[in-house]
């Protein structure tokens, strides 16, 4: 890949990603210009809770959620949207069954008959 954001997300661990999470907390933390006391106290967590997160150590996932929604990045949500998807045999089955061709009504094939 030549997108230099791009990262193996695979290959990384799970303390590399939580560090990941946690520098991403940070950045937008400070980006708003918020002291980890403030942004602590508007989440209705602990600083040392915040400390944790932001260090990447273990913290729970409704403590991550409070932190996202006062930094107002809930968006990133969006990433784990689900979207349904159809099987290419079911698919297929459908095709077979779509109309092809557009057929008269039967009314008017009979008054075309009787002119």
């Amino acid at each position: 890949m030549t997108d230099i954001s791009y990262k193996n997300w695979v290959v990384m661990s799970d303390k590399a990603l939580a560090e990941h999470i946690g520098a991403f907390i940070k950045h937008h933390r400070m980006d708003q210009n918020k002291t980890q006391d403030v942004l602590a106290s508007a989440a209705g967590i602990s600083r040392s809770t915040l400390s944790l997160l932001e260090r990447g150590e273990a913290v729970t996932l409704a403590t991550l959620i409070q932190v996202l929604r006062v930094l107002d990045q809930l968006h990133i949500m969006e990433v784990f949207s689900v979207q349904q998807t159809v099987s290419p045999l079911v698919m297929a089955k459908m095709e077979k069954y779509k109309r092809k061709r557009a057929s008269g009504k039967k009314e008017d094939i009979k008054n075309q008959n009787e002119w």
